[in-house]
């Protein structure tokens, strides 16, 4: 197995943690049910997705009021209050990033489902993001993990060879994604495990 020289950071649930229940849960006054339906059936995760891969969120918005005209206040607070759903950075996380960052040894990139409209709040919020050596953010490529086009446009970009890398998610639908397009995958769930991972793959921090 080649050496592992480079290491490929999912953002969100990996190290940034981002949540609607930040603003809907209060708007729903603690009523979780009512919440869950609202973010599964109205504002739904793939509708946000949708947005990820680049599509406007004023369109978006507009096109979900149509829809749920009796919803239309909850809907545009979803962008509207996008920033308040952007909570801490993941400090465990971070310090195995830090580490990476500070070895000789290692090249670390970030490839992101994110909309190109919100990043850079995350940018303003969080100035570690600037440790990366290049960051991929699918919102501004018009293409989304888990598909085959943004692995290959991340490897190109970055002249990265795939087997010498190692991609960090915690969808393992992006894993599979990245494993497809020869890159070995770590499917994040904790950081103490991530540790353990990468020393196996012969990744020390």
């Amino acid at each position: 197995m080649a050496k592992i020289n480079t290491l490929i950071f999912d953002l969100g649930g990996v190290l940034i943690d981002w949540n609607p229940e930040y603003v809907f849960l209060k708007e729903f006054r603690g009523n979780r049910k009512k919440m869950e339906w609202f973010l599964n059936e109205v504002c739904a995760w793939e509708w946000n997705m949708n947005q990820d891969a680049g599509y406007p969120l004023d369109k978006a918005t507009e096109e979900r009021v149509a829809l749920f005209p009796e919803h239309e206040n909850l809907i545009r607070m979803y962008y509207g209050r996008w920033e308040e759903m952007l909570g801490y950075a993941h400090e465990d996380t971070l310090e195995i990033l830090n580490a990476a960052k500070n070895h000789p040894e290692y090249q670390i990139y970030a490839l992101t489902n994110w909309s190109g409209e919100t990043f850079p709040k995350a940018l303003a919020k969080f100035p570690w993001l600037q440790w990366f050596k290049g960051i991929l953010v699918s919102g501004d490529e018009g293409m989304r993990k888990p598909f085959p086009e943004i692995y290959e446009l991340l490897l190109s970009r970055y002249d990265i060879n795939p087997a010498e890398a190692v991609f960090i998610d915690d969808s393992q639908k992006n894993i599979m994604g990245s494993e497809a397009a020869g890159i070995k995958g770590i499917h994040f769930t904790d950081a103490n495990s991530l540790s353990i991972e990468l020393q196996k793959l012969g990744v020390h921090l």
